[in-house]
């Protein structure tokens, strides 16, 4: 299929009546696809970094920019991400930009590098982990919609590190084996997105549509 008939619109029978894919939701779908490619690169240089080259100085400077990265593409995806139910889509993005203010405060506020600050203040989690847990809920989603084996593995995954690392369970030899786990299954994730039809990421449109008529219908 050329990229022109990908583009043109398409009609589908949904459960509440047809609806249309246009170009501007294939378009969304692109962007959602890449956002979440820039965030596994990201997260995967930082992590290559940390388990290859150790806590140098150079090393924990780069982790700030790369995290900046990593957050900013998250929240185009969660912006382009389609969820039917529009409340844990809002709570999502309410995560990611509640730990994107901790993260940037934190950095602002403090002379250390922000991945040295949070790695040896564990409390932290409790505001920066709002991000995680908003990447979280896209695995979550990921899985229960599409039955993606690493999404169902990321999902208990992230908790079980930053609460690991929390509790101060975890030895330095787990932490990094559940880092470097995360980093390549949010790799596969990713590079399996790219060859996923589009129309199911975009969703039935008229569940959308009969949703958001209930929500007018209440108010």
């Amino acid at each position: 299929m050329t990229l022109q008939q990908e583009l043109e619109p398409e009609v589908y029978q949904g459960q509440f009546g047809e609806f249309t894919i246009t170009q501007s939701d294939r378009i969304g779908v692109m962007v959602y696809r890449t956002s979440l490619m820039v965030a596994a690169l990201s997260f995967a240089i930082a992590t290559w970094l940390i388990l290859s080259k150790g806590s140098t100085p150079t090393v924990l400077t780069a982790l700030t920019p790369l995290y900046a990265v990593f957050w900013i593409a998250l929240g185009v995806s969660l912006a382009t991400i389609h969820i039917y139910l529009a409340p844990l889509h809002r709570l999502l993005q309410l995560s990611w930009g509640i730990g994107g203010i901790v993260a940037i405060v934190l950095a602002l506020q403090n002379s250390e590098p922000l991945a040295l600050l949070v790695y040896n203040h564990p409390i932290t989690i409790f505001g920066i982990g709002f991000t995680f847990a908003a990447l979280t809920g896209i695995y979550f989603k990921e899985a229960f919609c599409f039955n993606r084996f690493e999404t169902k593995l990321l999902t208990p995954l992230v908790p079980l590190l930053l609460l690991g690392h929390l509790a101060n369970v975890l030895s330095i030899v787990g932490e990094q084996l559940l880092l470097g786990i995360w980093a390549v299954l949010f790799l596969v994730f990713a590079l399996r997105k790219i060859t996923q039809p589009m129309p199911s990421d975009i969703g039935d449109k008229s569940v959308f549509a009969y949703l958001k008529e209930q929500r007018t219908a209440r108010s």
